[in-house]
């Protein structure tokens, strides 16, 4: 009977080894199935969803339709679609969106972010994929040279955007002259459109939008690269490599084929600017 006994428990124990053989190999299944149905860790399979701020128009906006428009919209749409994936757009405060990242509220931002330090302790990053390009621009038939030392006198006065990158570069770059900054943007240009002032320091997707409106009045000015470069990012949720990875291989093919100067052209109505090399 000891025996007996013996036996039933021995085939107890191997049907219970069998049981639990069966489900790791099911689990396994089933998460390389997940794994292969979501392999970028998307919160829901099949649709990227992306928190956005729509008030920065050319770059994104909501159009007279009310809807998302600009070059990281057109920049997504093409993403999603070598995705093969669903886009969802989440409009909302800028403050809100890296909290929203990580309480994963949805799967990237696209805002232009710049990948800080302070950010990546929080998120992580992708390449650049948008350059904000700090030029100088004069009105049409200023003749003074595009040299620093030229600009750097104290008879010139240039103008900026208060508060902005644009008017500490003008402090640090031209400290002998005059720096006039304004709350408002479109001040800015008009002042120097008028005559009262003699340069303008701003990001040259600005220009060209001015520009657009006012033909003839200003032109950037010939100096043989921007005055100052810095790039935004996307943003996606902390240690989701697959998807930083991904985006990063979308953004160099389409800057490598030139998908990014044509969207950035088609939207921003600049030249793109110089990008980080792939």
């Amino acid at each position: 009977m000891r025996n007996a006994g013996r036996s039933l428990r021995r085939v107890a124990v191997l049907a219970a080894l069998a049981l639990v053989a069966l489900a790791v190999a099911a689990y396994g299944a089933s998460a390389k199935r997940t794994a292969q149905g979501n392999p970028y860790h998307l919160n829901n399979a099949g649709t990227l969803v992306v928190g956005m701020n729509l008030q920065y128009k050319p770059e994104m906006y909501l159009n007279a339709a009310g809807k998302p428009a600009g070059y990281d919209v057109v920049l997504l749409r093409a993403l999603a679609k070598k995705m093969n994936v669903k886009l969802k757009i989440d409009n909302l405060d800028f403050n809100g969106l890296i909290p929203g990242l990580v309480s994963k509220r949805f799967d990237m931002v696209s805002v232009g972010l710049t990948a800080t330090a302070e950010r990546k302790k929080s998120v992580t990053f992708s390449r650049p994929y948008v350059p904000y390009a700090q030029i100088m621009a004069v009105r049409v038939g200023d003749t003074t040279p595009a040299t620093t030392s030229a600009w750097n006198s104290s008879s010139k006065t240039i103008t900026s955007l208060q508060g902005s990158t644009a008017e500490q570069l003008v402090l640090k770059t031209f400290p002998n002259a005059t720096s006039h900054s304004f709350p408002d943007q479109n001040a800015a240009f008009l002042e120097v459109a008028t005559g009262r002032a003699d340069a303008i320091v701003v990001e040259n997707y600005l220009l060209a939008q001015f520009n657009k409106s006012n033909p003839g009045k200003l032109k950037q000015e010939g100096f043989a690269k921007p005055l100052h470069v810095e790039y935004g990012s996307w943003a996606v949720q902390k240690g989701n490599t697959a998807l930083a990875k991904r985006l990063s291989a979308f953004i160099c093919t389409s800057q490598n084929n030139g998908t990014l100067a044509r969207f950035y052209k088609a939207t921003e109505g600049a030249a793109l600017p110089p990008m980080p090399h792939c």
